[in-house]
Formats: C-alpha cells, sequence, structure tokens
C-alpha cells in the first residue's frame, strides 16, 4: 500500500512539466537548480536510442533501463535521460570556464609581471635622468672651471 502511494506521488511529480532539482555536492550557501522538461521530448523515442548515450556518466549515474511495460517506468527513464544530459552539459560548461579561468590567470600574471617590469623601468629611467642631470652639472662645473684656470694661464703668461 506504502508502495503504491509513493507511485502515485512519483506519477504526479513526472506528470508536470517542469521540475527543479538541487544538487547535493555544493556548498549550503550555494544553491543549484537544474530546469528540465518532459515535454520537449517526443513519447515515441525509444529507450534502445537512449540506453547508452551517457558513456562519460559514473556507472551510479546511468540510467537504468526502463520497465517497458510501464509509462511511468519509462517517463522516469526519459527524466533520467534528460537530466543525465543536461548533467553532462553542465559538466562541459564547468571544464569551459575553468579552462577560461586557467587563461584569465596566466593573462593576469603577465600583466602584473609587465607592470612590474614597467615599474622597474620607470624607477631605472628615474635614476638615469637624475644621474644624467648631475652629470651635466658636473660637466658645467668643470667647463667653468676649465675657462677660470685658462683665463688665469693666460694672465700669467702676459705678466711673464
Amino acid at each position: 500500500m506504502a508502495g503504491r502511494k509513493q507511485l502515485e506521488q512519483t506519477s504526479k511529480s513526472i506528470d508536470s512539466s517542469a521540475h527543479m532539482i538541487t544538487t547535493a555536492r555544493v556548498p549550503a550557501d550555494k544553491q543549484v537548480r537544474i530546469a528540465f522538461s518532459l515535454n520537449e521530448s517526443p513519447d515515441d523515442a525509444s529507450p534502445e536510442n537512449l540506453s547508452l548515450a551517457f558513456p562519460e556518466l559514473d556507472q551510479q549515474l546511468q540510467p537504468l533501463p526502463p520497465c517497458h511495460d510501464s509509462k511511468e517506468s519509462m517517463q522516469v527513464y526519459k527524466q533520467h535521460c534528460k537530466i543525465a544530459e543536461e548533467y553532462h552539459e553542465v559538466k562541459k560548461e564547468i571544464a569551459l570556464l575553468e579552462e577560461r579561468k586557467k587563461e584569465l590567470i596566466a593573462r593576469l600574471e603577465q600583466v602584473e609581471k609587465e607592470s612590474m617590469d614597467a615599474a622597474q623601468l620607470a624607477k631605472e629611467y628615474a635614476e638615469l635622468t637624475e644621474e644624467n642631470r648631475t652629470l651635466k652639472l658636473a660637466q658645467t662645473q668643470c667647463v667653468e672651471q676649465l675657462e677660470k684656470l685658462r683665463i688665469q694661464y693666460q694672465k700669467r703668461q702676459g705678466s711673464s
């Protein structure tokens, strides 16, 4: 009797056009929902066509073959196939996003390295500019001192 009530509840939940499930493998603060509709798949699709459509899924996640005599079993099987299909799509999307994340991290590291290089070059430039200014000042002072010494030398030459 309890099995019949459970079967009726399952049948009622299967008959609705869209379902929401949540995953239990994500942190409690991050809820993931996957929506699917049973009305999109034709009722005449044969289970044989769907039976090995998910070889990449773990054995425990593979849709179990339905009882062909039971409409509810066929609906549950189709529902499971649909969920498995969406699960596969979500896994592909996660893989793509993780790859994109790696690319962005590499790009960020490159930009940070270039930024550090630019900062280092700017520091070197400032130091060299200061050294250049100091050397020009020293050159100017040396030229002035040389001119003074020439004048003094010429005065000595002229007085002797």
